[in-house]
């Protein structure tokens, strides 16, 4: 078969999700991950090789790549949640952590824990993606000032520092520009040269090409159904191009090298294919008096469900809800979106705020991650397995999650307070994604970088400063209250603040009133209230939830 029949590309998602927004250790370089490589296929037997257990990498990590314990577990605990599972073996696991009473115990079943050797050695060199270059910064094309204006993000597609993580021309020009490191750290030693590169001769594993698939994948003849890499390279009428042998059963380096290259293009499900051939949707409508246009397009028309993906820029002053099959299970990114208040409610794969002001997002549960971007004076609300955010300044968190919130680089005044809130499918939709109510480290942040180790960029909202929100729409559905409950002291706080209003209630009820007194102290509250809408900004959310002619029921579209 010709090679042009075969279109390879570099899959999404491990770079979206699994590429931590950071500048990676020093010792995850070629350098060491190529030792890293070594060591565990020479300590096979040690519960390093096929399949990398816990132990064993927090001794490399620690005592090798000199890693704190904590960052060790950070990026062995991350690759490991991109690995497919069922809602009820992320539930299972949610139970046994939620069980232990001590870190020895936690500790003890960290250890039965493993993950897929070559490809968690490919997640941790991807972790290069945001990597600061010193000579590209002095040039200009990057610069790691977290507000620099000129590499503002856009939904053209085009590389920006700041959103590598959803640009799928950036995510092919590293795994094009690195292929040859890929390979390398994928061969066995004995197929390596004493300064430990390959030669011509070098052999490449077909479990080497399997844990490829990790980051490509492919069609044959741009049919709709989608093989990992390993699939189409074993396929009989490739072994020519690519190199393989049966009497070897093994590639050709050097072969299967330039197959890839051939073979690879652009991918049809990222970033730039869904807002260039996606469906444009009408969630959000023109704001009177505004030159800016709301954008929003999904790709969920014409690709298979796992790589569902939904863009959305420029919702400016108004309401936008939705729980729609459209967000079930998508990639998510919410950019420049000012003055707004936002309900995805359904459940979602992944999340990431970029670039936005003073709103609120109310959202499903998430399956991996949130992460928050270069945004002032945001509210989140929701339930996520991890929660990220680098850049922000000002924003507000109520979240849910079973993973300690991680404070990247760049970030002021962020305030972390319990999930407050619920709507009728919440747990439906918590099940379906494999979410449990404990563990919860809402109020347990970790400081990732030491350049940000200062605890004070990070408070827990006040008790007294607490108040539950009501999600207001009608949708059919059982939950009738936040799954979890409160901790108590927000409970607390909430019963005396009821108990002043019932006291309040009996002064006026017991206060003997006439009724044009009753009318006239009606009318005073009424405007004290107006008053206090106006001046907290709530009474344009009020006006927001009128849609023209949609009424209440605008969640359900």
């Amino acid at each position: 078969m010709d090679q042009s029949m075969v279109h390879l590309w570099v899959k999404t998602e491990p770079f979206i999700v699994g590429a931590l927004q950071i500048p990676p250790p020093s010792k995850f370089s070629m350098h060491y991950l190529r030792k890293m490589s070594t060591y565990v296929r020479l300590r096979a037997s040690e519960g390093c090789y096929p399949r990398l257990f816990w132990p064993m990498w927090r001794h490399i990590a620690c005592g090798k790549l000199q890693l704190a314990k904590d960052l060790a577990w950070l990026y062995f605990e991350i690759f490991d949640s991109l690995v497919e599972r069922t809602p009820e073996e992320r539930l299972e696991w949610a139970e046994v952590v939620s069980s232990c009473t001590s870190e020895e115990e936690l500790e003890k079943q960290r250890n039965k824990l493993s993950v897929d050797t070559l490809q968690f050695l490919l997640f941790l060199y991807i972790q290069q993606l945001n990597k600061i270059s010193l000579r590209t910064s002095l040039i200009g094309e990057e610069w790691p000032s977290p507000r620099d204006k000129s590499q503002s993000a856009n939904l053209t597609g085009k590389s920006t520092c700041q959103n590598k993580n959803w640009n799928d021309y950036t995510h092919q020009a590293f795994v094009q520009n690195h292929l040859l490191d890929l390979l390398e750290l994928l061969l066995d030693p004995d197929q390596l040269s004493a300064s430990s590169h390959s030669t011509h001769g070098s052999l490449v594993s077909p479990e080497a090409v399997r844990a490829l698939s990790f980051l490509i994948e492919g069609t044959v003849n741009k049919t709709r159904t989608v093989h990992p890499l390993h699939e189409l390279a074993l396929w009989q009428p490739l072994h020519v191009k690519n190199g393989y042998s049966k009497i070897t059963k093994a590639f050709s380096f050097s072969k299967l090298e330039v197959w890839l290259r051939a073979c690879l293009t652009g991918s049809p499900f990222g970033t730039s294919a869904c807002l260039k051939s996606g469906k444009k949707l009408a969630w959000a409508q023109q704001v009177e008096g505004t030159t800016k246009r709301a954008k929003i397009a999904c790709n969920a028309h014409m690709v298979p469900e796992i790589h569902r993906m939904v863009v959305m820029s420029q919702v400016y002053k108004q309401t936008l809800a939705k729980s729609s099959d459209t967000l079930v299970g998508a990639h998510v990114k919410i950019h420049r979106c000012n003055e707004s208040f936002i309900y995805l409610l359904s459940p979602l794969r992944s999340v990431t705020i970029e670039k936005c002001r003073n709103s609120t997002f109310v959202l499903g549960p998430v399956q991996t991650a949130i992460h928050l971007h270069s945004c002032d004076n945001v509210k989140v609300i929701g339930i996520c397995h991890r929660l990220s955010l680098s850049s922000t300044t000002g924003c507000t968190f109520n979240i849910l999650t079973p993973t300690h919130p991680l404070i990247l680089l760049g970030n002021q005044a962020v305030t972390f307070a319990p999930y407050h809130t619920h709507y009728p499918m919440l747990e439906d939709h918590m099940a379906r994604m494999g979410l449990a109510t404990v563990p919860n480290y809402w109020d347990s942040p970790m400081l990732v970088c030491k350049e940000n180790s200062d605890a004070s960029v990070f408070q827990l909202l006040p008790p007294n400063e607490f108040y539950t929100f009501v999600i207001p729409f009608e949708m059919e559905g059982d939950t009738t209250e936040t799954p979890g409950g409160l901790p108590h002291a927000y409970q607390k706080a909430l019963s005396q603040r009821e108990q002043k209003i019932q006291v309040w209630q009996k002064t006026v009820k017991e206060a003997g009133l006439t009724k044009d007194q009753r009318k006239q102290f009606q009318v005073l509250v009424e405007n004290k209230f107006y008053e206090w809408l106006i001046h907290t900004g709530h009474r344009q959310q009020l006006d927001s939830l009128v849609p023209p002619a949609a009424g209440s029921k605008q969640a359900a579209g």
